[in-house]
């Protein structure tokens, strides 16, 4: 005997009013489990509202345009009662009632663990939230996989989206005008000089990143991806411990997707212990990328430890705010691994912005003091033959300066999370080895973004994070990128991807190379900013693309 039921749309967070930008069915149509109905686009993103219910399509409730929430009607269908009795999908239930979003109070289905005791039991876990975490479980949970996902902070979206990308990224929009508009005298159109209300800029900051946190959240409770907020460790090859301040849950898993990230470099690292003078032995002045993104004042003077993407788009950043940068790099040029053609022309312009730029340059020693941290250096200053010193920049012994920004590198957090216990490797460096689908030397346990592996990059960890979910499924994926871009949002901008010129040099690879100066663009020299470049590298046999650069404005 037929019945009908309608289904509705089920909790997608927060999101109220939300526009049906696609209907994916029709009246007719037989419907399965998970099968996409509509696609509703809110602020944040687009999302699939998919089928909890098995049957044939009978009437539509909704129409491209209309605005939805929680418990809209979307499709009338009817079923079979012998056959077809309408029901959830398994779902995300869970067995302990902890600090978590995306669910609710029950058990969650279980899975293949023999006798081993827990908590909650799943198919996957995916330990670390950021762009390769979320986006690895929310791909698992849309491939039907029960998924649990374990972050150590209360907001989604890791380093990338609460401290790196996203907030440097606003910011530094925010330099680029700052910049521009001082720059239109030189053109005949002069504005009064800017006034800065920091705590208002960095409120601005905090809104724009707790509303993306908030999508993901969201995401995850459409796709009732379980999440548990405290630091997961491994207690053995299928069970996590998870800690939060309030108490200790333990996960039982069939598959684990390690995504842990990395962590800034600190001085102490270095070797470089801080001395207390008449100053807190804590130092406030002492900053990293974290500290210099949610700043409580514009130091007069700051220095800059590391001459890579981080620490240049801060001193982007500073510089444009009105501090006076220096900036110190260990190695003989700027933004290392990038040609040196590519570097130079942001060399060239912010050896006129900064005060000092000082590379092949160790820094030995901070003192903390009342008027300032004294930094202590050692070195060559600059090496001149590297093709982007003027010479004029050699390091003095010491210096004082308003605060120090620590951005020297960041390292694998492989080390924290008692991986041996699960018997997976990590090596000397932090960083777990993994092969194209993203396994480590334990099968069932996968490791994909920063701690898999250079490059360092969020892109790079979304893509691995889909491998290792597919290939968790069964489906045939593998990460093999030939080439993954890397950028530096400086002034003017640099980007690259593929075989750089050093590297093909250092490999002795035959190459050809095709450049364009931008002082033969005219859109370039339209909005005043010609120091620009575009090339490509070619095999010199095959003709091959082998790389691409680019450095300019807005390049």
């Amino acid at each position: 005997m037929a019945k009908t039921t309608t289904i509705e749309v089920p909790d997608i967070g927060d999101f109220k009013d939300v526009e049906v930008i696609e209907v994916l069915i029709s009246p007719g149509d037989r419907i399965e489990i998970d099968s996409p109905l509509i696609t509703l686009e809110s602020d944040k993103a687009t999302m699939e509202v998919p089928s909890r219910h098995t049957g044939l399509v009978k009437a539509l409730k909704v129409a491209i345009g209309d605005k939805v929430s929680m418990g809209s009607p979307i499709v009338e269908i009817a079923f079979e009662t012998s056959a077809e009795m309408p029901g959830e999908d398994p779902g995300l239930e869970n067995t302990a009632t902890t600090k978590a979003s995306g669910s609710t109070a029950g058990e969650i289905k279980d899975t293949a663990f023999g006798d081993i005791n827990a908590d909650i039991r799943t198919d996957v876990v995916v330990l670390g939230a950021g762009p390769g975490g979320y986006t690895a479980a929310f791909r698992a949970a849309d491939l039907g996989k029960n998924t649990v996902l374990v972050e150590r902070y209360p907001a989604l979206g890791g380093v990338c989206l609460n401290v790196g990308c996203i907030p440097s990224k606003a910011y530094l929009h925010t330099a680029g005008i700052l910049n521009e508009t001082r720059e239109m005298a030189a053109r005949g159109v002069v504005f009064g000089e800017a006034k800065i209300d920091l705590p208002k800029l960095v409120a601005w900051k905090n809104r724009l990143v707790n509303r993306l946190a908030k999508g993901i959240a969201g995401l995850a409770k459409q796709r009732k991806v379980r999440v548990l907020q405290g630091i997961g460790t491994f207690v053995s090859p299928n069970l996590l411990r998870v800690q939060s301040e309030e108490e200790s849950v333990t996960v039982a898993f069939e598959h684990a997707i390690i995504a842990v990230g990395s962590r800034a470099v600190e001085i102490s690292a270095m070797g470089i212990t801080p001395k207390t003078t008449d100053a807190p032995k804590d130092d406030p002045r002492l900053w990293n990328s974290s500290d210099a993104l949610n700043p409580k004042t514009i130091p007069e003077r700051l220095l800059v430890m590391g001459g890579g993407i981080i620490g240049l788009e801060m001193a982007t950043l500073y510089n444009a705010l009105g501090a006076r940068i220096t900036v110190v790099e260990l190695q003989d040029s700027l933004i290392p691994g990038c040609d040196p053609d590519l570097v130079r022309p942001l060399k060239k312009r912010i050896d006129k912005q900064y005060e000092n730029i000082f590379l092949s340059t160790r820094v030995t020693g901070i003192e903390s003091r009342t008027e300032g941290l004294k930094v202590s250096f050692s070195g060559q200053g600059i090496d001149q033959a590297a093709g982007q010193g003027t010479g004029k920049n050699n390091a003095p012994e010491s210096d004082i300066f308003d605060a120090v920004l620590v951005a020297v590198g960041r390292s694998p957090a492989g080390g924290q999370i008692a991986a041996e216990k699960a018997g997976v490797h990590v090596d000397e460096r932090g960083f777990i080895p993994v092969d194209k689908k993203q396994r480590t030397n334990v099968p069932h346990i996968f490791a994909i973004g920063d701690v898999a592996g250079q490059p360092m990059l969020a892109h790079k960890a979304v893509h691995q994070g889909k491998v290792a979910a597919e290939a968790i499924a069964n489906l045939p994926a593998q990460f093999d990128a030939r080439a993954i871009p890397s950028v530096a949002y400086t002034d003017p901008e640099v980007a690259w991807m593929g075989l750089t010129e050093t590297e093909a040099k250092e490999k002795g690879i035959e190459i050809e190379k095709g450049a364009f100066p931008w002082a033969a663009s005219g859109r370039a020299l339209g909005i005043g900013r010609e120091e620009g470049m575009t090339k490509l590298i070619f095999d010199a046999k095959t003709k091959r693309l082998l790389g691409a650069g680019i450095v300019g404005r807005s390049a």
